[in-house]
């Protein structure tokens, strides 16, 4: 249960610098909002990602991986998506613009998973 916690503050964190950092991305809520964007999208990345992976894994292989780049920003969009039917007011102008925050979004994940990394795996020193 921790290590969902973390990872769902983790994505909370992410999403909030994308907004904060990237023009095309606005959101016009409070934080819980945000908290239920983070949880949409750790679902998303749960469910969805994994079989795009799957579907799209010769693309995958003949960029080098960076078609990962485009499954990130549809799951970004899919979330403005998901959000809005919901009543969350994210807005994401454009693909250019998921890009970008999809980019920032991984760096911030990436950055806190490093510092979190002994919680995440479960060992306490």
């Amino acid at each position: 249960m921790t290590k969902f916690i973390i990872r769902w503050v983790i994505n909370a964190v992410a999403l909030y610098a994308a907004v904060w950092i990237i023009p095309g991305i606005d959101y016009l809520g409070n934080w819980t909002g945000i908290l239920w964007l983070a949880l949409i999208i750790g679902l998303l990345n749960a469910l969805v990602r994994p079989l795009l992976k799957f579907l799209t894994c010769p693309l995958i292989i003949l960029t080098l991986g960076l078609f990962t780049l485009v499954i990130n920003t549809a799951m970004l969009l899919l979330t403005s998506n998901i959000g809005q039917s919901l009543g969350i007011p994210l807005t994401v102008d454009g693909f250019w613009s998921a890009l970008l925050g999809s980019l920032v979004m991984s760096a911030v994940s990436i950055v806190m998973s490093v510092i979190f990394r002994d919680e995440l795996k479960g060992k306490h020193n």
